[in-house]
């Protein structure tokens, strides 16, 4: 395992108080502020431009297919449909029928065009947290529950495996799922397990050598994994609370969210939009297939 501190370029000074779900769409870098309910793009040419602003939180999104301009949202207590000018329309609010005020959290589509969600209460109760999945029918199916944080879900190229982070307990999922049926066949197993000084896992993505990188929140670093769950490099990045990852497809760099939100003397790079180059590259969005 190697550790690296390779200096970070902000692309966004640190304006955001929870930055998150940063995924490349379309040739462009979107992303979310999760308490503010927005949504903003990134693009090389231009500074964040905002898509769309809730009146509840807004965990993540993903692009519909054939529908520019179209998102499916992990949104307030469920999962919504965000048209161009914002408006939401609500598929299923599942988390008004939990016992605890919850809210969504990170989500992203699979390969094969289902969008995977997961919950966590405001007061992060111990297990109170869900995974969901939204079909291309439009149903929302609660696959996973006793969660604490459900963060980060990342698929590998075939859609065959989830990792999935627990955050508030420190532990990194995996899950084989089946790619026609979308249920799980496998899992959830421990993929690793980290202690409380090597920071919490946040965000992840998967590049295109088929390991896993994991945003450290409290550690101010991103991991990567190999498959078999060895950690192969810890890159330190300067903000304590890096929160989501993502690697273009078409170079060598990094984009990191991070978080202004729990840091006592926040800097630029705290709530801001990081760059840092690195030798592999990734994958664009998948995108939730609408068949309603």
């Amino acid at each position: 395992m190697t550790s690296t501190a390779v200096p970070a370029t902000v692309l966004v000074d640190g304006g955001y108080e929870l930055a998150e779900g940063g995924r490349w769409v379309d040739g462009r870098y979107v992303y979310v502020d999760i308490l503010s309910g927005r949504l903003f793009e990134l693009r090389d040419t231009t500074g964040p431009a905002q898509l769309a602003g809730l009146d509840v939180t807004l965990g993540a999104v993903a692009p519909v297919a054939d529908r520019p301009g179209t998102w499916i949202a992990a949104a307030g207590t469920g999962i919504a449909l965000l048209s161009a000018d914002g408006t939401p329309e609500w598929l299923d609010r599942p988390e008004d029928r939990t016992p605890l005020p919850s809210r969504m959290n990170d989500g992203v589509a699979d390969p094969a065009g289902r969008f995977w969600a997961g919950s966590m209460a405001y007061d992060g109760t111990r297990g109170a947290g869900s995974l969901y999945r939204t079909d291309p029918d439009g149903t929302v199916v609660r696959v996973l529950d006793g969660l604490t944080i459900a963060n980060g879900p990342a698929f590998t190229a075939d859609g065959t495996t989830m990792y999935l982070a627990d955050t508030a307990v420190g532990t990194i999922l995996r899950c084989r799922v089946d790619p026609v049926s979308g249920d799980l066949t496998d899992g959830p197993e421990p993929f690793a397990r980290l202690r409380e000084a090597e920071g919490s896992p946040d965000g992840m993505t998967v590049d295109e050598e088929g390991c896993l990188w994991v945003a450290m929140w409290g550690a101010g670093a991103v991991r990567r994994y190999q498959p078999d769950g060895r950690l192969l490099h810890t890159l330190a990045v300067p903000a304590p609370h890096p929160t989501s990852v993502c690697l273009p497809p078409g170079d060598n760099r990094l984009l990191v969210t991070t978080a202004r939100y729990g840091v006592t003397n926040p800097t630029a790079a705290s709530g801001a939009v990081l760059s840092v180059p690195v030798p592999v590259r990734g994958t664009p969005a998948c995108s939730w297939r609408d068949r309603r």
